[in-house]
C-alpha cells in the first residue's frame, strides 16, 4: 500500500540510498551519437538535468548537464562542453521514448533555450501520482513514500559547470535520473489501471 503523504520525520527515519549502478559521463561531442543509439534501446528512461545555481537577480544559467538513466546505468551528458547535439534532440522528439522525471517542464524549458525542439514522449511523474492520490510529489518525498528510502539533495546547489565533477555530483546527478525510472516502474506496476500520460507539445 502507498501512502498518500509522508511527514519529515518519517523521511528522516528511512534509510538513505543512491544509485549504484555504471556511471557514464559524455564530455566528448564525438561520443554523443553512439550513446544516444544506446539509450534509443529502452523503451522507458529517467530524465532529469542540473544548472549551475544563479545568486545573482534575474541572471539563468543555461543547463550544464543532461542526465537519463536506465535501473543499471546512468548516462550524464555535460552540455556545457559539448552543446546540444542532433542526436539529443532526436531523443527529446522521439514519441517511442518515455523519458520519465519528477517536475520536469522547467527542465525542458531550460534545454529549449539551448536548442529549439518538439518534445515528445515526456512524462511528468507529478501529474501521474496525482491522478492516484498521492499528495507529496516532491522528488525526496515520492521516492520516501513510492521506493521507501531517502535520496540526498545535498549537492544540488554545487557548481555544475566544473572543468571535473566530483564523485558525489556524479552520484546526485545519476541518482535522480534513477530515482524516475525506479518510480515508474513502481507506480505503473502498483496502479496498472491508470494511463500514463505524455506531456503535449506547445
Amino acid at each position: 500500500m502507498i501512502k498518500k503523504s509522508i511527514t519529515k520525520e518519517e523521511l528522516n527515519e528511512l534509510p538513505l540510498n543512491h544509485f549504484k549502478g555504471e556511471i557514464v559521463v559524455i564530455e566528448d561531442e564525438d561520443l554523443v551519437e553512439e550513446t544516444v543509439m544506446e539509450l534509443e534501446k529502452y523503451p522507458v528512461i529517467g530524465f532529469d538535468t542540473e544548472t549551475k545555481p544563479s545568486f545573482q537577480k534575474g541572471k539563468v544559467n543555461s543547463v550544464a548537464l543532461l542526465q537519463f538513466s536506465t535501473s543499471e546505468k546512468a548516462y550524464l551528458f555535460r552540455l556545457n562542453k559539448i552543446g546540444m547535439h542532433k542526436a539529443i534532440v532526436r531523443l527529446f522528439e522521439d514519441s517511442d521514448i518515455q523519458k520519465v522525471g519528477v517536475g520536469i517542464r522547467d527542465d525542458i524549458k531550460g534545454l529549449q533555450r539551448l536548442k529549439s525542439f518538439r518534445h515528445a514522449g515526456f512524462v511528468e511523474l507529478q501529474d501521474y501520482v496525482k491522478t492516484v492520490g498521492i499528495e507529496d510529489i516532491s522528488l525526496k518525498k515520492l521516492a520516501g513514500l513510492v521506493l521507501e528510502f531517502r535520496v540526498s539533495k545535498r549537492q544540488r546547489l554545487s557548481n555544475w559547470e566544473l572543468p571535473r565533477l566530483v564523485e558525489g555530483q556524479l552520484i546526485y546527478a545519476a541518482t535522480d535520473a534513477w530515482v524516475a525510472i525506479e518510480l515508474y516502474k513502481k507506480l505503473t506496476s502498483h496502479f496498472p489501471q491508470c494511463e500514463v500520460e505524455t506531456l503535449t507539445t506547445r
